[in-house]
Order: C-alpha cells, then sequence, then structure tokens
C-alpha cells in the first residue's frame, strides 16, 4: 500500500539517515499501530516454536546472551511478539531508517522478557536499510523482519542470503505480502478470488494494478513484490538452508470495530496504489473504492457478514550445519530495503 508518511523526527532522535528513504518505504506510528493485532493473529505459531526449539538446542556451552538482528524494525513489532516466546538471555539489535520508530520501539523494549521472564536488552541502530553490511549483523543467531520484503529488489535478496549463509544464522522473515487477496459475503467469487468470495467484477481488477504497483522500484530496482518469499526460500534452500514457508493471512470481519476500520484502510490503501498505477482508469478505480467501502459500512452497522482476506507467507529457515561457523565476510547487498511492520 502507498505510506503513511510519519511526523517529523523529535529534536533528541538519532542523526540522520545517509540517504533519503523512498516515500513508500516509509511508514508511521499510527498504521503500525492500526495493523499490530492483526499481525499477532496472523503469524505462524508453528515457526515461531519451531525456531524456539532451534535456538534452545544452540544453548549447551553458550556463554553469551543469544543475539537477535531485526531489519526494518518499526516500532519493534517484532521484539514485542518474539521475545516472550523465545528462550533468553536475549540482546535485540534494532535496525531502521526511521528515528521516530526507533524510538517507539526502544520504549516498548523496556518492559519485554523472555521466555523465562527474564528482561532483555535491546539497542537501536539508525541504517540506510538499502546497505545492509554484514558486519552489522555479524553473530547474530537470527536475523527477523516483518512485512518488509515485497519492498526489495532481487540484487539485495541475494546479497542477503549470502549474509545469512556467511554469518550461520536462523532467519525469520514474517507477515510477506503473496499478492492475494478476496471479499467474502457469502457470493461466489470470479477468477483470482477463492469459493465463497464477493461477486464484485472489479476486484480482480483491482487486485491486478495492485501487485502491478508492488512491483514498482522504490529507490533501486524493480521490487519483487508478492514473489519475494518465494524467492527467499528458493535463494536460501541452494544455499543449504532448511526452509519452510507457511501461510499468515490476515482475516477481518466488518463486525468486529478495530477489524473494520484496518478494513478500511487497507481498501483505501488499495485504491491508491491503484491511481498510482493506472491514473486512466480513475472513474472506474473510484466507483469500485465507493462501492467497497459502502458494503464495508453497512455489514459494520448490521453486524452482516463481510470478510477480508490477505495473503502473507511467514518464512522460517535453519541454516546448514556447516554454516554454523562463519567462514567469510560475504558483500552487503545494495538495493531498497524499507520496512513495514
Amino acid at each position: 500500500m502507498p505510506a503513511h508518511r510519519p511526523d517529523s523526527a523529535s529534536p533528541d532522535a538519532p542523526g540522520p539517515v545517509p540517504t533519503q528513504p523512498h516515500p513508500d518505504t516509509v511508514f508511521d506510528a499510527d498504521w503500525l499501530s492500526l495493523r499490530s493485532a492483526a499481525d499477532t493473529r496472523a503469524r505462524s505459531a508453528a515457526l515461531t516454536a519451531r525456531l524456539a526449539a532451534w535456538l534452545t538446542q544452540r544453548a549447551p556451552g553458550r556463554t553469551r546472551a543469544l543475539r537477535l538482528s531485526d531489519l526494518g524494525s518499526g516500532s519493534g513489532a517484532n521484539p514485542r511478539y518474539l521475545a516472550p516466546r523465545l528462550p533468553g538471555p536475549q540482546r535485540w539489535h534494532l535496525f531502521d531508517h526511521d528515528p521516530r520508530l526507533l524510538e517507539h520501539a526502544r520504549q516498548h523494549c523496556l518492559a519485554l522478557c523472555d521466555r523465562d521472564g527474564q528482561p532483555i536488552s535491546a539497542e537501536t541502530e539508525l541504517v540506510d536499510l538499502r546497505t545492509v553490511h554484514a558486519a552489522a549483523l555479524a553473530n547474530s543467531d537470527l536475523i527477523t523482519a516483518s512485512a518488509m520484503l515485497d519492498l526489495v529488489d532481487a540484487s539485495w535478496l541475494e546479497g542477503f542470503a549470502d549474509i545469512c549463509l556467511g554469518i550461520g544464522c536462523a532467519v525469520l522473515i514474517t507477515l510477506s505480502v503473496d499478492g492475494r487477496w478476496h471479499i467474502d459475503s457469502g457470493g461466489v467469487g470470479g477468477a483470482g478470488a477463492t469459493p465463497g468470495a464477493d461477486t464484485d467484477p472489479d476486484d480482480d481488477f483491482v487486485r491486478a494494478i495492485f501487485n502491478e504497483h508492488q512491483h514498482r522500484a522504490k529507490g533501486g530496482a524493480r521490487a519483487l513484490g508478492p514473489d519475494a518469499a518465494a524467492r527467499l526460500a528458493e535463494l536460501l534452500q541452494a544455499r543449504g538452508f532448511v526452509v519452510e514457508l507457511a501461510p499468515s493471512p490476515w482475516q477481518l470481519s466488518a463486525a468486529v470495530p478495530s477489524q473494520a476500520a484496518l478494513a478500511r484502510a487497507l481498501i483505501s490503501g488499495w485504491r491508491d496504489a491503484a491511481l498510482e498505477q493506472r491514473p486512466q482508469a480513475r472513474t472506474r478505480i473510484d466507483s469500485w473504492h465507493q462501492r467497497r467501502q459502502n458494503a464495508l459500512a453497512q455489514a459494520a452497522r448490521t453486524q452482516g457478514r463481510l470478510n477480508i482476506t490477505l495473503g502473507h507467507l511467514d518464512l522460517l529457515a535453519l541454516p546448514p550445519p556447516a554454516a554454523l561457523t562463519p567462514t567469510h565476510d560475504p558483500s552487503p547487498p545494495s538495493a531498497n530495503s524499507p520496512h513495514r511492520r
């Protein structure tokens, strides 16, 4: 979706990012808060449990805290979800290009404890995420990111896979869009939807344009958009990682006020992206948007049935045994890697 612009950073925030992030890679705290509950419900608990078991197996003989690196940390959604579900002790390193969101993340981490009830430690670093260097991630036991993978390009992803192999860490990438969504009110959907989806004739039209928009360059080469999670899985498997993908869709109901608010923002975001991509179709896109918002409002008022499903994928990759001792310092990826939480 088009970015939700942040307010100005506070005067005591960290110094400026070396280069200005692309507008489509900047998100505000209100948007991140609005989506937080849907993200939590959607995440794959099974992949988190497998990661926790793997980190626990690394504990014997370990003399330091687990180092957990979060790329595009935003307001800290990953440590908030993962810290109480993973073993400790934990030391988080949060990377982002937005100083205001990093301060939100730091504040949220102050009250977090690991699975054993021990407080975690966390540090933040303001970086240009288009050039993430291996040195910044050195000694990580886990590299994680949430809702950012669709924004990167192929070159960045190749370099990221090399870095993960060089470090020998686990990788958990959550909530990557997969290009699928449908709106269900008991009808029969068209192509690209699923059985039981609503019948608006322009859902397929807007969905296709939105997915085109996802591939637009965001300060670098063409973004991978909804293809990114599957591509990263291929790259890590080729490097010997054991990789698992799991669906993590948002499920939003008009009957639940907080979910209806997110659904309204989502439909408007699809409209805005479609207009950016296909401005000559404004009349058709605006008409679709109005119909969908009206249907959502009516369902919310009457407690009627209207559900939105937005597809995401979670990815867990565990390194090959030979990678557990780093043997080289791979070159950094250089591409657009912003964040969304």
